[in-house]
C-alpha cells in the first residue's frame, strides 16, 4: 500500500494491547496523529462491547468498533449498536448436537452464550449466560447460569463451545468440518479449547466492509492487524493485511505482511510509514 490507509482496523488481544494489556505510548502516539488526519480507527475484535471499557479509556479516540467477531457493530462514542448479525435457535442447538458427537470421546463441551443488548453498561447476567457444565476459559465478571434448553432458545450473537481436554486448535479440526458454512461460521482466537460459533458469513472481515461502506472508503484503502484464525478472514480481505510477529502460523500465512510482535509494538510500527 504506496498511500496512507483511510480506515485502519486492529484486532485488540496480542495485537493493539501488549502482554500487560496495555497500549503503548508509541502506539497511542500513532493514533493521535492517525485521526488528525481524517483517517479512521476501528477495533475488531471477538470481545463483545460490554467489555471495551478498558481498552478505550487508553485510546485518544471513541471508534466505531467491531465487535463479538464480526456480529456486533458498536459506536462507543455514543454506546449504540448499530447493527447486530444473530443466531438461529435451531442452528445453534444443531451445531451443539454436532460438536458433542464429534468430541464425544473427549467429554464433549459445555456452552455458553453471548447476547447483544443495547448497551456497553448494562448488567452482565443479561448479557452472557453458560450451561452449568460450562467452565469459563478466562476470568470474568458475573455471568448467568441456564439449562442448555433455556440457553439454546434464544437468538444470540455467539454461541461458545467449551473442552477443558483439548486445545482449541484440536477442537477446530474435529468440529469445524462437521459444521455447514452456510448454516454457521466456526473459529477461535484463544489457545485454551474455546470455539466462537456466528452466523454464517459473519467474520471481522464483514465488518470491516460494513464499516468501509459506512465510512465510504474502498477496500483498497483499508489496513487491518490480526494474531488470531478470527483474524485471517480480516486479514485476507483487507486491501493490507497485517500479521503480529507474535501470531499463529496460519494467520501469518494468511497475510500480506508480517510485523513486529504486539510487545514490540508491531502495529505502531506499521502505521508510522504514513502517521
Amino acid at each position: 500500500m504506496d498511500t496512507a490507509p483511510r480506515l485502519v482496523a486492529s484486532d485488540i488481544d496480542g495485537t493493539l494491547l501488549n502482554s500487560q494489556d496495555r497500549v503503548i505510548p508509541r502506539l497511542r502516539e500513532v493514533i493521535t496523529r492517525l485521526g488528525g488526519t481524517g483517517a479512521h480507527l476501528t477495533l475488531a475484535t471477538g470481545r463483545p462491547h460490554r467489555w471495551l471499557a478498558p481498552v478505550l479509556e487508553q485510546l485518544p479516540v471513541r471508534p466505531v468498533c467491531v465487535c463479538a467477531n464480526g456480529a456486533v457493530i458498536y459506536d462507543s462514542a455514543s454506546d449504540r449498536v448499530l447493527r447486530s448479525h444473530l443466531l438461529d435457535p435451531q442452528v445453534m442447538s444443531a451445531v451443539v448436537e454436532v460438536a458433542n458427537e464429534a468430541l464425544a470421546e473427549f467429554g464433549g463441551v459445555g456452552i455458553a452464550v453471548e447476547r447483544c443488548g443495547d448497551t456497553a453498561f448494562g448488567c452482565p447476567e443479561e448479557y452472557f449466560a453458560a450451561a452449568p457444565d460450562y467452565m469459563p476459559a478466562w476470568e470474568g465478571g458475573p455471568f448467568n447460569i441456564e439449562e442448555e434448553t433455556a440457553i439454546l432458545a434464544e437468538s444470540s450473537v455467539k454461541l461458545l463451545l467449551r473442552n477443558e481436554n483439548l486445545s482449541a486448535a484440536q477442537m477446530y479440526e474435529l468440529v469445524s468440518p462437521m459444521i455447514d458454512r452456510s448454516q454457521a461460521h466456526v473459529t477461535f482466537s484463544m489457545p485454551e479449547g474455546l470455539l466462537e460459533v456466528a452466523a454464517p458469513g459473519v467474520t471481522k472481515a464483514l465488518g470491516v466492509e460494513l464499516l468501509g461502506e459506512y465510512y465510504e472508503v474502498p477496500q483498497a484503502e483499508i489496513v487491518c492487524f490480526g494474531d488470531m484464525p478470527n483474524d485471517i478472514e480480516m486479514l485476507e480481505w483487507a486491501g493490507l493485511g497485517v500479521a503480529m510477529g507474535n501470531a499463529r502460523p496460519e494467520v501469518k500465512a494468511a497475510a500480506d505482511h508480517v510485523t513486529g510482535t504486539n510487545d514490540e509494538g508491531g502495529v505502531a510500527q506499521v502505521l508510522e510509514r504514513w502517521f
